[in-house]
């Protein structure tokens, strides 16, 4: 398997390690991700999270092919709500976000802050451009789905399915962040 440079949050003290090509490398426009991007840039020292038109850039990784190497004890989950189905895990020591997990999913979706310059995996489509504002305009360099498409939802039960039907559980963040 390839292997990617180290990835790792702004001031350097959360490392991880991603095996593998991602199972897609994407721009989410939904309101939650704008949602939480506008509260998780505002924090002190954050790295911007939002695109100039409004997008937020994710990788897609199964859980299987990252690796946390340090500063797990750093990450702090946040929640837009608290029965939201979606938590956002923050580095707390710099407020760099790393990760978005869907509850009993069997992938992570990685920001792209995270990436060394000229190492972040090309940009493959763009979700939900339909929750932009009306007038928004995107660039037409990538697909451009209204909603999450069938060929996005095929991507992530491949993986799923090479995972052998596994959710692993990601038990090691520790508390909560309030924005």
């Amino acid at each position: 398997m390839t292997q990617t440079p180290r990835l790792g949050c702004i001031c350097g003290q959360v490392h991880l390690q991603v095996e593998g090509a991602p199972i897609l490398s994407a721009e989410c426009c939904c309101n939650s991700c704008r949602a939480a991007g506008t509260r998780m840039q505002s924090l002190t020292a954050a790295p911007p999270v939002l695109e100039k038109h409004g997008a937020t850039r994710f990788v897609l990784y199964r859980k299987d092919r990252v690796r946390f190497l340090e500063g797990t004890d750093l990450l702090k989950e946040f929640r837009l709500t608290p029965d939201a189905k979606t938590r956002r895990v923050v580095a707390s020591c710099c407020n760099t976000p790393v990760f978005l997990e869907f509850e009993n999913g069997h992938w992570l979706s990685l920001y792209g802050c995270l990436w060394p310059v000229g190492t972040l995996p090309p940009l493959e489509m763009r979700t939900m451009t339909g929750d932009l504002p009306a007038g928004s305009a995107l660039p037409d360099d990538v697909p451009n789905a209204r909603r999450q498409s069938v060929s996005f939802f095929i991507k992530l039960l491949g993986a799923w399915v090479a995972m052998g039907f596994r959710s692993p559980k990601i038990a090691f963040v520790n508390g909560t962040l309030r924005i």
